[in-house]
């Protein structure tokens, strides 16, 4: 981040997460009747035909999602968050459709500005034309407006409402039916947030609540982009009201907060009754920002410390997660396909949202997707050698030829 923003974005949302918020909202039920978060296995958030959520562990979604592409690979896509930097992904998934080698994702994944992108990606090239005008346009310009002294006693620094229109202005009513008619052809949309009350993420199944939600399915649809994508003391958190057994509501922001992308591991797992690697999952990965921030001056004063040091540890978490996607691919016998913006791209503030800033990153992205260069790739390998392939390192200076990038294909 390395801005003054992303330094309070980062402790006033970590505030919010422990303690602020718990003035305002709280865990439906006892906590001492429930095991801790850790013990319990990762489940998706579906919306039924009588309009409640239900919670169903992900090995059953991935049993289903697996039943209805018997004898195909199963190709997954998951896109970090990254403010701004989210140009980077939608260039990318409309660069791919112009080279012709856009995969037809079966599961689409999104994360904060990454969840903004995923519908769009969902939904395949006839959607392009309004991606490139969601992430090129100037409504977004005006994102970041101050709430003044409201900022000392509310939630958030900046007001929640041009976030909100922004999504409302682009998730139609043609859109809500065509994810729908995507889920009917047996295909999922999952996008993060962070319950504030609990401090961990919830994964939404878009693609259920488009089918199911009947008149409230674009508002819903709305609220769950919106809380992915509020940065947690930047914007103000989004309730969400449910029905699930029990009429109640619950505050969410972004999902970034507790995950930087997400690639469940059911869903790389091939069946049991499929055999080699024409059934093995091809995952996909665009991370909105860089893997390693350039070096660069820091000021030793408290705030220059602790900014450097969160934006350290938030970076980290984001190798980690990569190395874990990595790891699961291999050990699944996929492949593992993932980019991110080169260190050496000029200086990318996660929190400018202006067109200026955007369409370059938009072209850049578009670009490089276009000439085959977007990827870098860990591959199964079926020799003696144990070692990942290695991308092919180009003087284009695209995501599959920056050294850095290349470099951790081979860790």
């Amino acid at each position: 981040m390395g801005s003054l923003a992303g330094l309070l974005m980062c402790l006033t949302g970590m505030f919010a997460l422990q303690g602020c918020a718990g003035l305002a909202v709280s865990e439906s039920g006892s906590s001492d009747e429930r095991p801790p978060a850790a013990v319990l296995p990762m489940t998706i958030r579906t919306l039924n035909t009588e309009h409640r959520f239900t919670q169903i562990p992900t090995a059953a979604v991935a049993q289903q999602l697996h039943a209805l592409h018997v004898g195909e690979p199963l190709n997954i896509l998951a896109i970090s968050g990254g403010g701004s930097g989210g140009a980077f992904g939608a260039g990318a998934v409309a660069g791919l459709t112009r080279s012709g080698s856009r995969p037809d994702f079966a599961l689409v994944t999104g994360v904060s500005a990454g969840a903004l992108v995923a519908p769009y990606a969902f939904l395949g090239a006839t959607w392009d034309s309004r991606l490139l005008g969601a992430f090129t346009g100037e409504a977004a310009d005006n994102l970041l407006q101050a709430r003044g002294l409201g900022a000392i006693f509310g939630s958030s620094l900046y007001r929640g409402t041009p976030l909100k229109h922004l999504v409302e202005a682009y998730v139609s009513d043609s859109m809500i039916e065509a994810v729908s008619r995507e889920v009917d052809r047996g295909r999922l949309l999952l996008v993060a947030t962070t319950d504030v009350a609990s401090g961990q993420p919830v994964v939404w199944d878009l693609g259920s609540i488009a089918r199911n939600g009947g008149p409230s399915a674009r508002a819903l649809f709305c609220d769950v982009l919106v809380a992915s994508a509020s940065v947690p003391g930047m914007f103000p958190p989004v309730i969400i009201r449910l029905q699930d057994g029990g009429a109640h509501q619950e505050a969410h922001v972004d999902g970034a907060a507790t995950v930087p992308f997400f690639v469940p591991a059911a869903f790389v797992q091939a069946p049991s009754e499929a055999f080699g690697r024409a059934h093995a999952a091809a995952v996909y990965v665009i991370i909105d920002g860089p893997l390693a921030e350039a070096a660069r001056t820091t000021r030793l004063t408290a705030r220059g410390v602790l900014s450097r040091s969160i934006d350290a540890g938030l970076n980290h978490l984001l190798l980690a997660t990569l190395e874990l996607t990595a790891a699961t691919a291999q050990l699944q016998g996929a492949t593992l396909h993932y980019s991110a913006v080169p260190a050496a791209y000029p200086y990318l503030d996660a929190f400018d949202f202006r067109a200026v800033t955007r369409r370059p990153l938009f072209r850049y992205a578009y670009e490089c997707a276009q000439k085959g260069r977007l990827w870098a790739e860990i591959r199964r390998t079926d020799n003696d050698e144990g070692t990942a392939g290695r991308a092919q390192l180009q003087k284009v200076p695209c995501p599959s030829d920056d050294p850095f990038i290349g470099y951790f294909a081979t860790r």
